[in-house]
């Protein structure tokens, strides 16, 4: 899922292109896409494209008649920009957004189709669609900690939550608490006064490192390498890959089609996190720690 560098690249991208430029036509082609009909999709086109704005992991285009139109990417959506005008077939190609300076489309790979488009009217409809999570880039250390340990959960199921933090998906809450050196499943109630700050600061570092990263990748081009999965990446993807620091093998945690990767060594004080996707077949026989992992592969 295209997380806050992602998002604010896309927004840089389409700044170029469509400010001040005028939408002449949109075609809709994925049946489960547009997920309002009030206001009418219809009212949008002829109109010239205002302002653009993230709204968590969405991405908000606002036009001169004061409506938005708002995209969320989901997992497997992806936007692209072409200088020839598209017919979208709905099935992958789901909309096309023709500008009188090109197109706008939105792909989405694989059979399950989520991403989703809504149109609203003002300022204040727009609002409704914000999680209200934390943006941590503007937020002091007093306000990261208020809204980390207002409730008990586990760091990665905080930072990943909408609700608690704006913008953070799978891959960089991983990045992050890497470099912060935390464990995934550390409670963020239990949390030491120097690991929140270690984390305020990771959440910082990353979010805005990797932001830099990827506009210099893209340069003036349009955003077509949206991943997940980037080189570079301390954790994230490195599954039984060396872990930049200190060369232990990357490990995961599975859970439905998530994924969590972590250094052991850096990051759980050597000990393995049993992955739910094999601790119920290996019970006991599953290793707690990287002396105990590495000794049963020695066998």
């Amino acid at each position: 899922m295209p997380e806050l560098p992602d998002i604010v690249v896309y927004i840089e991208a389409l700044q170029r292109r469509i400010l001040g430029h005028i939408l002449e036509r949109i075609q809709i082609r994925g049946p489960l896409l547009l997920r309002t009909a009030k206001p009418p999709i219809e009212a949008i086109p002829g109109h010239t494209a205002k302002e653009l704005r993230r709204v968590g992991k969405r991405i908000a285009l606002k036009f001169d008649n004061e409506l938005w139109l708002v995209f969320h990417l989901m997992i497997a959506g992806r936007l692209h920009w072409v200088e020839k005008r598209v017919t979208p077939d709905g099935r992958r190609t789901l909309a096309a957004l023709d500008f009188d300076s090109g197109t706008l489309t939105l792909t989405e790979a694989g059979t399950k189709k989520r991403a989703s488009l809504h149109v609203v009217d003002g300022d204040e409809e727009l609002a409704k669609l914000d999680p209200g999570g934390l943006e941590v880039l503007g937020a002091t250390l007093e306000e990261f900690r208020a809204a980390l340990t207002a409730s008990n959960h586990t760091l990665k199921r905080a930072l990943t939550d909408p609700h608690m933090f704006s913008g953070i998906g799978n891959a960089y809450s991983d990045e992050i608490l890497h470099a912060a050196r935390l464990s995934p499943v550390k409670l963020t109630q239990r949390m030491k006064d120097d690991e929140i700050q270690r984390l305020y600061e990771a959440v910082r570092h990353s979010l805005q490192d990797w932001t830099q990263r990827l506009r210099e990748q893209t340069g003036n081009e349009f955003p077509e390498k949206v991943t997940a999965f980037r080189e570079g990446m301390a954790a994230h993807g490195r599954y039984g890959q060396p872990c930049s620091v200190c060369g232990t093998k990357i490990q995961r945690i599975r859970y439905a089609s998530n994924e969590t990767n972590y250094c052991p060594r850096c990051q759980t004080e050597g000990k393995l996190l049993a992955d739910r996707a094999l601790s119920k077949l290996l019970r006991e026989d599953w290793p707690r720690s990287l002396e105990e992992m590495e000794e049963r592969l020695s066998r």
